[in-house]
């Protein structure tokens, strides 16, 4: 919408008498109708989705619990679905697992080992585990990983996320990830105290009491801070594993590189086409305009299709007319959508985007683009002041979108969206409507503001490169003009003339008396072949200017 906006407000200075309501209105007719055709008319074409156009690890691991979320590339959702069922022996057989196991082992018995969770020795003789920080099932079953196409079982038992502890600890925490595992510990911490306490003040135990003394105080000793500090280093290690793998690989440039190209094909083709719909609209509108339509007045159907007919057929030439802008259009449509895409896809990395705000990083990035071409490139070569004007405009445009698709959003939350067909147009026309009034109303202060027009004319003075080289850039036009006219002249003339009144300038430098003087310039006149004109009536000047009646006569 904003290179349309910037196109028909940007030399919109009416006249003093012209009804200033009537002016702001026309405005907000044209600026709504590009509206409803770009923003929101033709914002099928593009169909944003709830997370973006590329599956990031964020994202596929929000599949579930966000209803909305969905895979974008059906291969990764294949491989999801084919990775195989949790299989416990074949992540405890692994060769890192086999040897973590040994090495603890030997600590246990050289009695140098410490239990991760609780940070007390463990005796020679003490029943431990290997456990997994983040447990081998999370891993397996994690879409991250399996979007990264790394091994489950070579992550799962890396030395970062194998920790020796005791029996107790390992078989309680189980599959839990530790966040879940220390919950259940402070939920029942009271509890399992109590019991703690109550065994303690028997005189004797039995074997099993004792087996729960020992379980339960294990339980009791671990180090909640520990866990956490255990668990937040493992996952920072295999999060940078995952990502560095996903992030650098093939697939996903791929899926990028895929997404923003069609993002960006598509974007050009909407801006293309809202002008040239724009153009088709405004047609049609003329024509019905050349009919006399009063009280009274009958239409006739004939009359109606073939004012159609005809505003088609103006409104595809007025476009064709315009296809160098067109061009310019559906390049800088193309180019947002790219820079669109890939910074929605970067957005994604970290949190999920929705539709809309999809939609508002797409529109600002049309904005951007659009006011970039003007300040850089200046196609339409604006002094400095109008060009910094036209920019603010196509921003203030793009704010105004934004601002439309939030209210839009905002209705949509309403009971009324909940009414079928109604709903959705009551959303569109409430989003562009305030579009348009926002829109317009912004132009129109950008256009007369009297502070902003000062601004403007100063800023117009200041002198920038364009201005020099278009300075040179006309010197040098008319340096070329200035030779080609040199190019015709005839050189052997132009030395014999050149020769010629050098010898008649010596003369007179040379004479020595008014007579001499009158004879050498009567001479070279002669020679000259100019006549003089007063000759054809007098023999001399001086009769000439004696005779009261006499008149100069020029050939």
């Amino acid at each position: 919408m904003s290179e349309f906006v910037l196109a028909a407000s940007k030399n919109y200075y009416p006249d003093k008498s012209e009804n200033v309501m009537q002016s702001i209105f026309s405005q907000y007719e044209r600026v709504i109708v590009q509206s409803i055709i770009t923003s929101f008319g033709l914002d099928f074409l593009i169909k944003d989705q709830h997370g973006g156009d590329v599956d990031t690890i964020h994202n596929v691991r929000q599949i579930g619990k966000d209803p909305n979320m969905t895979y974008k590339n059906k291969q990764n959702q294949r491989d999801y679905e084919n990775r195989g069922e949790y299989n416990s022996t074949s992540y405890h057989s692994h060769p890192g697992y086999i040897q973590k196991n040994k090495e603890v082992s030997q600590q246990k018995k050289d009695g140098t080992l410490t239990d991760a969770y609780t940070g007390e020795k463990i005796a020679p003789n003490e029943k431990t585990n290997l456990d997994h920080v983040i447990s081998a099932k999370e891993i397996h079953d994690d879409p991250g990983r399996v979007l990264s196409g790394l091994d489950g079982t070579k992550l799962a038992n890396s030395d970062e996320n194998l920790k020796p502890t005791g029996e107790s600890i390992n078989k309680s925490k189980k599959a839990y990830s530790m966040d879940e595992f220390i919950n259940r510990l402070e939920k029942t911490q009271e509890q399992r105290q109590k019991r703690i306490d109550e065994l303690n003040s028997k005189p004797n135990l039995s074997d099993s009491e004792r087996k729960e003394l020992k379980k339960l105080s294990q339980l009791q000793s671990a180090d909640k801070e520990k866990m956490r500090e255990i668990d937040k280093k493992a996952r920072k290690e295999y999060e940078y594993k995952i990502a560095k793998e996903y992030y650098t690989s093939k697939k996903f440039a791929t899926d990028v590189a895929v997404s923003a190209g069609k993002v960006g094909v598509k974007m050009g083709i909407r801006q293309a086409l809202g002008l040239v719909f724009t153009e088709i609209w405004f047609s049609v509108k003329e024509e019905f305009v050349k009919y006399d339509v009063h009280p009274g007045w009958k239409m006739d159907m004939g009359d109606f299709f073939k004012a159609i007919g005809e505003g088609v057929k103006n409104g595809f030439a007025s476009a064709k007319s315009k296809y160098k802008e067109i061009l310019s259009n559906f390049a800088s449509g193309t180019f947002s959508g790219i820079f669109s895409s890939i910074t929605t896809t970067i957005c994604n990395i970290f949190f999920t985007t929705a539709k809309n705000v999809v939609k508002i990083i797409r529109e600002s990035f049309s904005s951007i683009v659009e006011a970039g071409k003007i300040l850089l490139f200046n196609p339409d070569n604006l002094p400095f002041g109008e060009r910094i004007r036209a920019a603010v405009k196509i921003i203030a445009t793009g704010a105004s979108v934004i601002l439309g698709t939030l209210v839009s959003e905002a209705i949509g939350k309403t009971p009324v969206a909940a009414i079928p067909v109604i709903g959705d147009i009551v959303k569109t026309f409430c989003g562009t409507l305030c579009t348009g009034i926002v829109s317009c109303t912004l132009l129109y202060f950008l256009d007369r503001s009297s502070v902003i027009n000062k601004i403007v004319n100063m800023l117009n003075k200041i002198p920038t490169l364009e201005d020099n080289v278009r300075y040179f850039q006309e010197q040098a036009l008319l340096f070329e003009r200035y030779a080609a006219e040199l190019m015709k002249i005839d050189l052997e003339k132009f030395k014999q003339e050149t020769s010629a009144y050098n010898r008649i300038a010596s003369q007179i430098n040379e004479n020595t008396s008014d007579e001499e003087l009158n004879f050498i310039l009567r001479r070279s006149l002669k020679q000259l072949g100019i006549k003089m004109s007063w000759e054809k009536s007098h023999d001399s000047f001086d009769s000439f200017m004696s005779d009261k009646k006499s008149k100069m006569v020029f050939d």
